[in-house]
């Protein structure tokens, strides 16, 4: 796994690059995953870590992929106080690549929580069968 983050700019993308290492958004409604309905896994980007089972995700109308859960230690949360609000970070626990933030309290599943996360930020492999 890289360790610099010029290691990190040779591996990914400039786009992912930027959503990953540099904690950018994508535009909304652009992402290859939002309307997917595959089932699956969905692994990180960077380094391939489980992530999100499909059976968690939902469509929130948000304009980018949504999950009310994440694989169990996956996802690390930290204070988001960028843009002049308090928000919650994502990032992969393995490598640290930023994934989106997490919202609660908005009601969407009985889980009660959207992990609002950048389909540049993952990669779905589908269920075989």
């Amino acid at each position: 796994m890289p360790r610099t983050e010029e290691e990190w700019r040779v591996r990914l993308s400039p786009e992912e690059f930027h959503v990953l290492r540099e904690a950018g958004t994508e535009r909304p409604w652009t992402g290859e995953y939002v309307d997917t309905k595959t089932a699956g896994v969905y692994h990180c980007r960077a380094c391939g870590l489980e992530l999100f089972r499909s059976d968690a995700k939902f469509d929130s109308h948000c304009g980018w992929p949504s999950f009310d859960d994440a694989i169990p230690g996956a996802v690390k949360e930290i204070p988001d106080r960028t843009l002049g609000m308090l928000r919650t970070e994502i990032r992969c626990a393995r490598c640290d690549s930023h994934l989106g933030h997490v919202f609660e309290g908005e009601g969407f599943t009985p889980k009660d929580t959207r992990h609002c996360v950048n389909s540049l930020s993952i990669r779905l492999e589908p269920k075989e069968g």
